[in-house]
């Protein structure tokens, strides 16, 4: 049951993340995100994290949760951050493994900004689900960087 539910989360992920690739450009609240997301991934750069190019950036309800699939490469380390707008209270990040078992993670929380850090063991995919946990429907954005 949980790998068929994981399943179908996937599969609007990828609805979503192709709708919102061929949509509109990013809106005022999604380029605020951004750059809340950008602000926390900087702490990891003075770390020697680089950040990966392009972003994932859209809209959460409560009690939804977007999810990400990333490629990953063993030996790597990765952090994920996420930044939301005011209106998102508390966020959270997990990471998941391609069978859709949670991957133990370092995590930072600080409401409308979380991450969550680890180097897999493994290469292949992985899923990242970004859940808004308190406050009222906001942008998001995912940035992750890597060393």
């Amino acid at each position: 049951m949980k790998l068929s539910i994981l399943s179908l989360s996937i599969f609007a992920a990828i609805s979503f993340t192709t709708a919102t690739a061929l949509s509109t450009p990013e809106s005022d609240t999604e380029v605020a995100a951004r750059k809340a997301a950008l602000d926390l991934a900087g702490a990891f750069s003075n770390e020697g994290f680089k950040m990966r190019d392009g972003h994932w950036s859209g809209t959460i309800k409560p009690k939804e949760h977007a999810l990400i699939a990333v490629n990953l490469y063993a030996g790597n380390q990765y952090w994920f951050s996420v930044g939301a707008t005011d209106l998102a209270k508390k966020i959270a990040v997990n990471v998941y493994d391609e069978t859709g078992k949670l991957v133990q993670t370092e995590g930072y929380n600080e409401g409308e900004k979380a991450a969550a850090g680890f180097s897999p063991t493994s290469s292949g995919q992985y899923y990242v689900l970004v859940d808004l946990v308190e406050g009222n429907e906001s942008s998001v954005c995912l940035v992750y960087s890597y060393k």
